[in-house]
């Protein structure tokens, strides 16, 4: 009986100090340590065995992201600024990937609980997809994005896409052509659609404030608080929910209405 091996998950976050909207965003201070750590530190709670690596830009401001990631011990990718497509692959190339995981940085709520259930998923219908996210479409808040790809899938991406978009956003190419690939979505299993209603995400000082006061009111009783218990806060304390409600429904795709054919208005707010 030949053993079975395990596949090489690689979690990839791509994170950057540059930001016209909230420059350093990654570095900000939350409970004695930055952002980044913070979001890194419930990654290390999923359930699989993955790798993470920190995926920034060759820019000399990216330094800093590069000098955390020494002093933190995580393994850290330095690659092109616009072309994340090519950042994400070549991290892929060198941990020898069989899966990638795409996490943003900007997701420093992010529920493990939820980036298994979309890792479960895939493996679980193992060569029946060759993406499979949870935002297409959407229902968890936002800011539990999670994609799941095969080595196969982000490598044609990474021949084929060519516009500034698809390089830009890494996963467009795939999602956009579903002629081309196997397309899969996890949707929340409450049956609830909150990806415009609850903003989780980091873009805006206001997101800061409420990022902030949520791991001061849930991580000194709570450090692994999920996804529920950041529901029950808010209906506890509606206050904090009110602190980036403004930018609830505002996301990257406002920009690029014109260029993708499967998402509309309907899916973003025009800020």
């Amino acid at each position: 009986m030949h053993k079975k091996v395990e596949k090489q998950i690689t979690l990839v976050v791509q994170a950057r100090v540059g930001s016209s909207r909230l420059p350093g965003k990654t570095l900000l201070p939350i409970l004695g340590e930055t952002l980044l750590y913070r979001m890194v530190e419930r990654l290390q709670q999923v359930k699989r065995i993955v790798s993470i690596v920190i995926a920034t830009s060759t820019n000399v401001e990216d330094d800093s992201i590069e000098r955390l990631c020494k002093e933190k011990g995580w393994d850290c990718y330095r690659g092109s600024l616009n072309d994340l497509l090519d950042r994400h692959w070549q991290v892929a190339a060198l941990t020898e990937a069989d899966i990638i995981l795409k996490i943003p940085s900007d997701c420093p709520l992010i529920d493990p609980k939820v980036i298994d259930k979309v890792l479960d998923y895939y493996i679980e219908n193992e060569g029946a997809f060759d993406y499979v996210s949870n935002l297409h479409p959407a229902t968890y808040p936002d800011g539990n994005d999670v994609e799941v790809m095969s080595m196969a899938c982000l490598t044609k991406a990474w021949e084929e896409a060519v516009k500034p978009m698809e390089l830009e956003h890494t996963t467009p190419y795939i999602w956009e052509n579903p002629n081309k690939f196997c397309i899969g979505n996890v949707e929340w299993e409450t049956g609830l659609n909150y990806s415009m209603s609850h903003r989780f995400t980091i873009d805006y000082y206001e997101d800061y404030q409420f990022i902030k006061r949520v791991f001061e009111e849930l991580y000194p009783v709570k450090p692994q608080f999920d996804l529920q218990d950041i529901l029950d806060l808010l209906d506890e304390q509606p206050a904090i929910y009110d602190l980036n409600k403004a930018y609830a429904g505002v996301n990257w795709y406002r920009h690029h209405l014109k260029e993708l054919k499967t998402v509309d208005e309907s899916m973003t707010v025009v800020k």
